[in-house]
């Protein structure tokens, strides 16, 4: 199945994976395609209730696509602060939630070495490749978590056609 024909079947997607993975260029790309509203989640400020956030516009109406969002909390939070201001029961709920809207949860991945490449090409720098490494088997084994609650999409993007944004 095509990533158009998944988005042509979804009212809800969430684009999750590393930085570098693609989940931005694929959003802006679905989003001219097939009319998402994009929601990009930066990091949200400790003050605020995480949970809450993404369940207010999980409520919203439309189609909505994210580029990144509350999984990834689950994998940089505990790597850089050593937890997770989300609980995974929150985690939970909430892809019960995307779920409910006629969503899917889509794990974005690629090899640690092409993610370490984009970066350097991105930024002009990148994380060590150990850390890419580290990061992509966080995010699996969020994912691996999450795929006995809601169903779970992995895409390998080093074999899509996604052209570079930086």
């Amino acid at each position: 199945m095509s990533v158009e024909q998944i988005a042509a079947d979804h009212r809800t997607l969430v684009l999750e994976g590393c930085d570098g993975v693609g989940k931005t260029t694929l959003a802006r790309r679905l989003s001219v395609d097939h009319g998402f509203t994009v929601v990009h989640s930066p990091r949200t400020p400790d003050h605020l209730d995480l949970a809450g956030r993404y369940r207010a516009i999980l409520a919203q109406e439309g189609h909505l696509l994210f580029d990144r969002c509350f999984l990834s909390e689950l994998v940089y939070g505990p790597l850089n602060r050593g937890r997770s201001r989300i609980a995974w029961s929150e985690a939970i709920d909430l892809a019960e939630t995307v779920i409910a809207r006629d969503g899917l949860l889509v794990h974005l991945t690629a090899p640690p070495t092409v993610v370490h490449q984009r970066l350097l090409a991105r930024d002009g720098e990148a994380i060590s490749l150990d850390d890419v490494t580290a990061l992509i088997a966080a995010y699996r084994r969020v994912f691996d978590t999450l795929a006995d609650y809601a169903p779970v999409l992995t895409i390998d993007t080093s074999t899509l056609d996604i052209p570079s944004t930086g």
